[in-house]
């Protein structure tokens, strides 16, 4: 088994960190890093969206450098890495004959330039899937306890990556299920899980509020062909660029010939063909397919190596995607070379205007995570995502944020664009109008239901409920209820007002930990025939918040 490195591939690999290290520096957060950046001043076990790791590598990295570079420092480390298991991967001593062809192969690779030092859930993922690919050859080489823990950690650090790890281990797996026999497969098992337990804890004690979004919470849309079908075929084109058609060819001839080859062509045809049954229902988004990248390297990096002509077809494709990715990413830096606005532009810039224009008042977003984390990062100063009843939840709406907002001046920038004589401009020239608000107060965290004796259908009796979690009462005359109405895909399409009678001996307060509830009738729904419907609740003058799940209404 070759697996030592030759100059020209060390070479190569010292230029990427190199490179990735000066454009991590050089180039300004994405929204979604700054997002993680966010997840990362609260470090816990999980988080809304994803589970922990891209917050551990962020933190873990600003504590050496200051900046983007201290959110991207690990990502570019692991950038590096994920190309050296390739490497490692590829188990033929040949390959020692043409590092410059595999070298340029694996660079071609549109998603590996971008994860390699974007810090993003994608980046550990495609390092992690690599790392646990080389450790199930080593356990398949030589079962034991010592390659049994190598393989647990590796599925554990895979599965804290990101939740579409479960399907690297699921289809690797389904190759093999002989290793459902093997007591050190379970072993590894064991391992894994143990090492996931604090993970598996968070989302019980948060009412598994991760696995419930991405699977059931998350708003979709009716299916259309172009955007749902087509769509994943041209993410498809995308994942390879130029060399689409010789990588496809080529995935499409290979043959395993053991059980690790297998592995490699269950993941890469498993997540392919996953995704295509996916995109029926919903929209596909192209870095969900980024894992299958790790396998179709591999293999790729294979054909290579015994098929000339396939070697000299990919060499020349592969050259010409990194000329357009390096243009690419020069334009990530400079504005001027990037054909259309980016989200890399300009958001230093911004974040100085809406901090001058708001003084010494804290500024909070309406129905944006993603500019009041960035706004957040850039001016080093607390912020706050208030998201009503036509948005949905993230980071914000679990964690102590609110508490950090709570009763201070702030500037509040509202989504419904009403002009107001106070606004900044954003990255793209546009105005953002805010209002001031003296002393903030906000009850987003008020948990609300609908119950019935029967079914939850529009037109009958049914009771309102709601729970205050708080540590203090919140004030009951102060409160508006309301419900709004989802379509099949639980986009809201309109929100009515209830108007209980409440007793005036309750209508004071709501103590902390208690809970009231009121009759009513279902109102008939204006616009359409609604399938879901949410119970909302709002304070003064604040947005309509998200105080209950989607549920169901009976036809």
């Amino acid at each position: 088994m070759q697996r030592n490195f030759p100059p020209l591939f060390l070479l190569m690999l010292g230029c990427v960190l190199l490179v990735n290290l000066i454009q991590a520096t050089g180039t300004q957060l994405l929204f979604d890093e700054a997002y993680y950046w966010y997840y990362a001043q609260s470090p816990d076990w999980g988080y809304f969206d994803h589970p922990p790791m891209v917050a551990w590598m962020i933190g873990l990295g600003s504590l050496f450098f200051d900046g983007e570079l201290g959110v991207r420092f690990i990502s570019c480390l692991m950038g590096a890495g994920t190309l050296a298991l390739l490497w490692m991967l590829i188990d033929d001593p040949g390959k020692r004959k043409v590092p410059l062809h595999i070298a340029v192969w694996f660079l071609s690779i549109v998603l590996l330039h971008a994860y390699g030092f974007l810090s993003l859930p994608d980046t550990p993922l495609l390092f992690f899937a690599a790392l646990f690919l080389l450790a199930y050859r080593e356990f398949l080489n030589r079962p034991g306890p010592m390659t049994a823990l190598m393989l647990g950690g590796a599925m554990a650090a895979l599965m804290y990556s990101k939740y579409h790890a479960a399907l690297v281990i699921l289809f690797t797996l389904l190759t093999n299920l002989s290793l459902l026999k093997n007591r050190y497969a379970w072993m590894a098992l064991g391992i894994s899980l143990l090492a996931y337990a604090p993970h598996l804890n968070w989302l019980y004690e948060n009412d598994f509020i991760s696995v419930r979004y991405h699977i059931s919470e998350r708003p979709n849309q009716p299916y259309s062909f172009s955007k749902f079908t087509l769509g994943y075929l041209v993410n498809l084109l995308a994942l390879f660029g130029l060399t689409f058609p010789w990588v496809y060819m080529g995935l499409a001839r290979f043959r395993p010939s053991d059980k690790f080859q297998k592995a490699l062509w269950g993941v890469a045809w498993g997540f392919l063909l996953f995704f295509f049954l996916s995109s029926f229902q919903r929209r596909v988004q192209t870095q969900w397919l980024i894992a299958a990248c790790i396998p179709i390297a591999v293999i790729i990096g294979m054909k290579i190596l015994e098929n000339a002509s396939l070697r000299s077809w990919i060499f020349r494709a592969s050259l010409a995607n990194i000329a357009v990715l390096s243009f690419l990413r020069f334009g990530l830096v400079f504005p001027a070379l990037f054909p259309v606005h980016f989200e890399t532009h300009g958001n230093r810039e911004w974040v100085a205007s809406a901090r001058a224009l708001a003084g010494d008042a804290e500024v909070v977003f309406e129905n944006s995570y993603r500019l009041a984390s960035m706004y957040s990062f850039y001016s080093g100063r607390p912020s706050y995502s208030i998201n009503n009843a036509f948005y949905r939840k993230n980071q914000y709406s679990i964690d102590d944020s609110e508490a950090r907002i709570q009763h201070k001046d702030v500037f509040f920038v509202r989504t419904d664009g009403q002009e107001t004589n106070h606004y900044f401009l954003d990255a793209k020239g546009q105005k953002k109008h805010g209002e001031f608000v003296d002393s903030l107060v906000t009850f987003r965290k008020l948990q609300a239901g609908i119950r019935s004796d029967s079914t939850i259908k529009v037109g009958q009796a049914a009771s309102f409920w709601l729970y205050n979690p708080y540590p203090s009462p919140v004030p009951l005359k102060d409160l508006r209820f309301g419900l709004t109405y989802m379509d099949a895909y639980k986009r809201t399409q309109e929100l009515r007002v209830l108007r209980p009678v409440i007793p005036e001996a309750d209508r004071q307060r709501l103590n902390a930990g208690d809970s009231i509830s009121f009759g009513f009738r279902l109102p008939e729904a204006e616009k359409g025939r609604p399938e879901y419907l949410r119970a909302v609740v709002r304070f003064d003058q604040m947005p309509w918040g998200l105080n209950g799940a989607a549920q169901k209404l009976d036809p």
